[in-house]
């Protein structure tokens, strides 16, 4: 079964940039593709009712316990502008403590000095760019958990569980991502984001 890391370094592939001078949804048609891709993946784990709409929401749901409250989880696809979303040289480095080297021909650096919160990693591995592009993790971390969740809820050995919507959403980093989120169609009783540390 595929992990959340290997899910999360193929979901990062997808350059999912928003663009907030667009007035379309989603901002950019490239969004679409990573929400394609998604919707072909819970297919082919079994979630039927898998869908894209028009503006490029996702859906779809895995069927639990219909005596339990119906959960929802949702996250964005989208990457900010701020800077490119395309061709991310992802990898996953060992932290021993101090600076990252993320690209020696550059000299880019992640440096403790400026993210003092590394120290909290000593001794586990981080993901990270080679400094010349976002890495995507908001929210496309949130995506992989949701996703690896999935699988293991329709796997044939799956624990019982409550019936789950996700939806994934495109332009939350342009503050537009709720506009066309489908609330009633959703179907949770109660929702959450997978966003954030």
């Amino acid at each position: 079964m595929e992990s959340v890391v290997e899910r999360f370094l193929r979901y990062v592939t997808f350059d999912t940039q928003s663009d907030e001078e667009s007035d379309t949804c989603p901002s950019t048609e490239k969004q679409k593709a990573l929400a394609a891709a998604l919707v072909e993946e819970m297919r082919g784990m079994g979630i039927a009712d898998a869908r894209m709409d028009e503006n490029g929401y996702v859906y779809g749901t895995v069927p639990g316990d219909p005596e339990l409250p119906t959960i929802g989880l949702i996250a964005h696809m989208d990457t900010a502008p701020d800077a490119s979303g395309a061709n991310i040289k992802a990898k996953v480095v060992a932290y021993d403590g101090g600076d990252v080297c993320l690209n020696e021909e550059k000299g880019i650096f992640l440096r403790e000095a400026d993210y003092p919160d590394l120290k909290n990693h000593v001794g586990k591995h981080l993901i990270v760019t080679d400094g010349t592009t976002l890495l995507g993790a908001d929210d496309k971390a949130g995506v992989a958990e949701i996703m690896a969740l999935c699988k293991r809820l329709t796997a044939p050995d799956a624990p019982e569980h409550c019936t789950v919507c996700i939806g994934f959403t495109p332009d939350e980093e342009i503050g537009s991502g709720a506009d066309h989120f489908d609330v009633a169609g959703f179907g949770a009783d109660y929702a959450y984001t997978v966003d954030g540390g």
